[in-house]
C-alpha cells in the first residue's frame, strides 16, 4: 500500500510556530470557472526566533501566481513553493506583511475541504486543515488572527456574499459583479473561517440578549425551502437563552448566520458566526422529517451554537486537544436536550448511542485516548472516543463536583482563558483551583483507552446489621497501552428496601462515600455500610454515573425488583436490558432459556406498558430487548451475527408475543388526530405507538402486518409512515418490497427522504441487500460523490446491518472493501468513515475473521490510497 504522504504526529513534539500571523485580509475573485485568493497577512516573529529562520506555512493542492513582502515582489531565490507549502527562506524579523495570489476551481473539488461549490453554492470546510486549500498559512489551531474578508462574485449566480464576523461594506463592482467586506474582531484559528456565496432563500429574525443587544439572526437555503428553516430558527433562540441562564454566557457579535448546503462531509461547523450546514439538520416539516430529525435538528443547532464559547472564543492549541471543545461542547448539548426534554429519556438514549458506538471503538482495533499523544491524520479522530466519551468525562467531572463546584470551575475557565488557544491541563487546573481538589489522577481518563469493567460483589449481614460492597476496576490493554492505571469511577447508588424504598445506614468505611456517591480511585475497595436495618437491593451506577462496563452478583430476581421499585429511571431501563442479556446469552451458549425466566421479563414488561407513572418515552426505551450489537460486544470472542440475530428473534417473539393483545390495545389507544407538533409528550406517543408495531410485527402477532400497512398508508407524518416501512422492512414481510418501491416512488424529488429509503433499504437482514445497494449505486442519477447518499447507503450496511456485512462467505466484507477504493479516490473523508464498520473483525468466529482480514488486506494492496483510508486501515490490520 502507498499512501499520499506517510507521516506521524507526536503530542511531544509540539513547538509554537517561530512566526505568528496576527491578522488576514482576503480578497475572493469568484467566477464560474475559477476563484483568485490573494492574501495579504500581517506576520511577526517572536521574541526567541532566531535570524534566518524560515517561515513555512502549509498548502494542499495550490499553486502559487504571485508573492509579495511589504509590496515588494520576491525573487525566485528568496522562496521556495510547492503544491504543499511555501517557505520563505529569509524573511525579516521584524513585523511584515506576506502577500500571496493562488488560483482554485472550486467546482472540481470533490473533497469537499476548502473552498468548493456545492448545487451552484460556494463554501468552505477548514476543520481542521481545510485553509491550507484556500491559501498558503500557518494552518494550525494555536494561530489566532483577526480575519476581515472581502468578496466579489457574479450579482446573477451569487447574490449572497456571507463571511465570518460582521458585514462592515457591500455595493456594485461593475460589469455585473458585486462585493461585500466582512470582519471579524475576534481573534480565530484558521480552521474557523468561513465563506459562502451564491443565490439562497433565506428566513430572518432576531434574539436580544440579556444585556440588551439585539443581534439579527438568519438562517440561508435553497428557495423553497425556507418554511423547512422554521423548527432549526426557533432551536437557536432556545440554545441562546439557554446558554445565558444555564453557563452565562451571552453571543458577542451583532450578527448570527447559518447555512444549509446539500454537499457537507459533516453534520455541521462552528464557525465564528456562519454556521454551515449539512441541510439534513436544517430543513423539517412532518410530511419529510420524523421526531428523530427534530430532535437531531435542536440538538446539532445548539451544539454548534454553544461553540461560540467553547471552541472558538477558547480554542484548542493543537490538534490532540480536539476533545477540549469536542467533548465539553457535547456535555453542553445534551445537558440542553436534558433541560428542554426529558432528563431520563435523554440520559438513556446518550448511553445506547455510547455503547452503540465508542464501546467498540475502546475494545477494537482503533482504541484511542480521548486526548491521544498521536496521529497520522487528524480527520480520523473526529471520534465517538472523542465526543461521546469526551462528554462522559465532563459529566463524570461536574458529578465530582457538583453543579455549583462544576458553575465555579466554568466561570474561572471562561475567564482565565477566553481568547486563547489552551490545552486539556489547563481545563482541569481551573476546575481543582476553583474548588481546592486534586484532579490529576482524573486526568487519566484523558490519557487512558479502554473502556473499563467495574465489578461489585454485595453480602449482608443479619447480626451485625453491616452491608458490604466489594469493588474491582480493570481496563483490558489496548493498542499501545498495554499497562492502565486505575481511574477515578464516581459511582452513584442506592439501597433499595424489600418495599420499594430507599433504605438508609448509620455510617460507612472504606472508599470516599459522599452524596449517594462511591468514589473509587484504586484497583479494588471495599465498603461497608453500618446500621442498616434489612439486607437491601443494590442499584449501581445510577444514572450511568461513569462509562464502564458493569457485572454484579445481582440476580435475576433483584433485577426484576429493580425494574419495579427503583427510583432511578436509568436503572430501572438497565435492569430489564440486564435480564434479557442474560436470557440471550444463555440461548446462544446453547442452553434453551427457563421457560419461567422468559414469563417473568414479560411480565416485567407488561408492567412497565401499564404502568400509570412512567411517561410514554421512558416506556418506549424499555420496551426493548437488547441490540444485536450489545449483544456481540457482551460476548467478546468468536461472535457469530448470524446466530445473535436468530436467537434475538426468537427471544423476541417468546417474551412479547404474549403481550401482543395488550400491545394492540395501547396502541389503539395511543392513535389521535391531533396535528403534528414536535413537542416532548407527542414525541414520546409516538415513539411508543411505533415502539408497539415494530414489537407486533417483530413477533408475529396476528394482524400485525396489516396493521402496519394500515398505519403506513394512512400516516400523516414521516415519523409514523417510516416506522411501520422500517418495521415490515426489518421482518422482510411479503409487502416489504412493495412498500419500499411506494416510499421511493412518493418521495423521489426529495433527496433527505431518498436517504431514509436507502439506510431502511441497506438494514434489511436478509440475503439479497447486496444486489440491491449494488443495484442502487450502479443508477446513472445516483449522486455518488454527495456524502448524505453513500452514508446512508453504504455505512448503514457495514455499520448497521451485521449479518449481512459479516457474511460467512465474505461478500459483505468484499463489497465494502470495494466500495471503500472507489469512493477514495472522490472522497477520502467518506471513504475512511465507512471503513471503520470493519472495527468488528477481531472479534468475529475464525471463519469470518479471516474473510474480513481476506478483504482488508486485498485493498491494503491493490494500490495508492489517501492518508485518511490508509491511517484506518494500517490500524486495522494492526490487530
Amino acid at each position: 500500500m502507498r499512501t499520499e504522504t506517510e507521516h506521524t504526529i507526536y503530542l511531544k513534539d509540539y513547538a509554537p510556530s517561530p512566526y505568528r500571523i496576527t491578522a488576514v485580509d482576503l480578497d475572493f475573485k469568484i467566477t464560474s470557472e475559477t476563484t483568485r485568493v490573494q492574501a495579504l497577512l500581517t506576520v511577526e516573529p517572536r521574541e526567541d526566533t532566531a535570524p534566518g529562520t524560515p517561515l513555512v506555512l502549509d498548502g494542499d493542492e495550490l499553486s502559487l501566481s504571485s508573492i509579495a513582502i511589504d509590496g515588494a515582489p520576491l525573487m525566485l531565490s528568496a522562496y521556495v513553493a510547492d503544491s504543499n507549502s511555501l517557505t520563505i527562506t529569509e524573511p525579516p524579523l521584524r513585523r511584515f506583511v506576506l502577500e500571496t495570489e493562488v488560483v482554485l476551481r472550486p467546482e472540481g473539488n470533490t473533497s469537499l475541504m476548502g473552498l468548493y461549490r456545492s448545487g451552484g453554492t460556494w463554501c468552505t470546510q477548514c476543520e481542521p486543515e481545510g485553509f491550507r486549500r484556500i491559501t498558503y498559512y500557518l494552518d494550525r489551531p494555536d494561530n489566532l488572527a483577526v480575519f476581515k474578508a472581502r468578496m466579489t462574485a457574479p450579482l446573477e449566480l451569487a447574490p449572497v456574499l456571507l463571511a465570518n464576523g460582521n458585514l462592515v461594506d457591500k455595493g456594485e463592482a461593475g460589469d455585473g459583479m458585486h462585493y461585500a467586506v466582512w470582519e471579524d474582531p475576534f481573534p480565530k484559528p484558521a480552521y474557523l473561517f468561513a465563506l459562502v456565496a451564491g443565490d439562497l432563500g433565506s428566513i430572518t429574525d432576531s434574539f436580544t440578549t440579556a444585556s440588551g443587544r439585539r443581534v439579527a439572526l438568519a438562517i440561508y437555503c435553497a428557495h423553497g425551502k425556507e418554511e423547512q428553516c422554521l423548527w432549526a430558527m426557533d432551536s437557536l433562540k432556545r440554545s441562546m437563552a439557554w446558554d445565558e441562564r444555564r453557563f452565562g454566557r451571552e453571543y458577542d457579535l451583532d450578527i448570527f448566520n447559518i447555512v444549509a448546503v446539500s454537499d457537507f462531509n459533516f453534520g455541521a461547523m462552528e464557525n465564528k458566526g456562519l454556521n454551515i450546514f449539512n441541510d439534513k439538520l436544517v430543513f423539517a416539516q412532518p410530511e419529510t422529517a420524523t421526531d428523530g430529525d427534530y430532535e437531531g435538528i435542536e440538538r446539532v443547532i445548539a451544539h454548534e451554537y454553544f461553540h461560540n464559547w467553547t471552541g472558538n472564543r477558547i480554542t484548542c492549541r493543537d490538534w490532540f486537544q480536539l476533545c477540549l471543545k469536542e467533548g465539553l461542547t457535547v456535555y453542553r448539548d445534551q445537558e440542553f436536550t436534558s433541560d428542554e426534554r426529558s432528563r431520563a429519556v435523554k440520559r438513556i438514549s446518550d448511553v445506547v448511542t455510547l455503547r452503540a458506538a465508542q464501546f467498540p471503538e475502546d475494545g477494537g482495533p482503533l482504541a484511542h485516548p480521548a486526548r491521544p499523544d498521536q496521529y497520522r491524520e487528524i480527520n480520523n479522530f473526529y471520534t465517538a472516543t472523542v465526543y461521546e466519551k469526551g462528554a462522559e468525562i465532563v459529566r463524570m467531572l461536574a458529578t465530582l463536583l457538583g453543579e455549583a463546584g462544576f458553575r465555579k470551575g466554568m466561570d474561572l475557565y471562561f475567564e482565565r482563558h477566553d481568547g486563547e488557544a489552551t490545552t486539556i491541563e489547563a481545563f482541569l487546573a481551573v476546575f481543582a483551583e476553583a474548588n481546592d481538589i486534586d484532579l490529576e489522577q482524573f486526568k487519566t481518563w484523558y490519557l487512558q483507552a479502554g473502556t473499563p469493567r467495574l465489578v461489585a460483589e454485595d453480602s449482608y449481614d443479619a447480626a451485625s446489621q453491616t452491608y458490604t460492597i466489594k469493588l474491582k476496576q480493570e481496563t483490558k490493554p489496548t493498542p499501545g497501552q498495554p499497562t492502565k492505571q486505575p481511574l477515578v469511577l464516581p459511582i452513584k447508588f442506592g439501597l433499595i428496601g424489600p418495599n420499594g424504598s430507599p433504605m438508609g445506614w448509620s455510617g460507612a468505611s472504606g472508599a470516599e462515600v459522599r452524596d449517594e456517591m462511591i468514589i473509587l480511585d484504586s484497583a479494588e475497595a471495599e465498603v461497608i455500610f453500618t446500621g442498616v436495618a434489612n439486607k437491601p437491593v443494590l442499584s449501581l451506577l445510577r444514572g450511568f454515573s461513569a462509562p464502564v462496563n458493569l457485572d454484579t452478583n445481582l440476580t435475576q430476581e433483584n433485577r426484576l425488583f429493580l425494574a419495579q421499585h427503583d427510583s432511578d429511571p436509568f436503572n430501572r431501563w438497565q435492569s430489564l436490558q440486564d435480564v434479557g442479556m442474560a436470557l440471550a446469552l444463555q440461548a446462544i451458549g446453547g442452553k434453551p432459556w427457563d421457560d419461567a425466566a422468559v414469563k417473568s421479563l414479560g411480565g416485567a414488561f407488561a408492567d412497565t406498558l401499564a404502568s400509570d407513572t412512567l411517561d410514554d418515552a421512558f416506556k418506549a426505551l424499555a420496551l426493548s430487548l437488547p441490540a444485536e450489537s450489545q449483544i456481540a460486544r457482551t460476548i467478546g470472542r468468536d461472535v457469530d451475527p448470524s446466530r445473535i440475530h436468530d436467537v434475538r428473534d426468537q427471544l423476541l417473539a417468546a417474551v412479547f408475543g404474549p403481550l401482543a393483545m395488550a400491545m394492540q390495545d395501547a396502541y389503539g389507544r395511543l392513535d389521535d388526530d391531533a396535528p403534528y407538533a414536535p413537542d416532548a409528550a407527542s414525541n414520546g406517543r409516538r415513539a411508543l405507538r411505533n415502539k408497539l408495531l415494530g414489537l407486533l410485527v417483530a413477533s408475529k402477532a396476528p394482524g400485525a402486518e396489516a396493521l402496519a400497512a394500515e398505519q403506513y398508508a394512512q400516516a400523516r407524518n414521516m415519523t409514523d409512515r417510516l416506522a411501520a416501512l422500517a418495521a415490515m422492512a426489518g421482518a422482510w414481510t411479503a409487502d416489504a418490497p412493495a412498500l419500499l418501491a411506494d416510499f421511493r416512488s412518493r418521495f423521489a424529488a426529495d433527496p433527505l427522504v431518498l436517504d431514509k429509503w436507502l439506510a431502511v433499504t441497506a438494514s434489511v437482514p436478509g440475503d439479497g441487500v447486496i444486489d440491491r445497494i449494488q443495484a442502487v449505486l450502479a443508477e446513472p442519477s445516483f449522486p455518488k460523490a454527495n456524502p448524505n447518499r453513500l452514508r446512508s447507503l453504504v455505512a448503514t450496511f457495514a455499520m448497521s446491518n451485521p449479518t449481512q456485512f459479516a457474511r460467512p462467505d465474505g461478500a459483505g466484507f468484499r463489497f465494502v472493501a470495494d466500495f471503500v477504493r472507489d469512493i477514495d479516490l472522490i472522497n477520502p473523508q467518506v471513504a475512511a468513515r465507512v471503513l471503520t464498520g470493519f472495527r468488528i473483525w477481531p472479534m468475529l468466529e475464525s471463519g469470518r475473521r479471516e474473510a474480513a482480514k481476506s478483504a482488508l488486506s486485498e485493498l491494503q494492496s491493490g494500490g495508492t490510497l489517501s492518508r485518511n483510508t490508509a491511517d484506518i486501515l494500517t490500524r486495522m490490520l494492526a490487530e
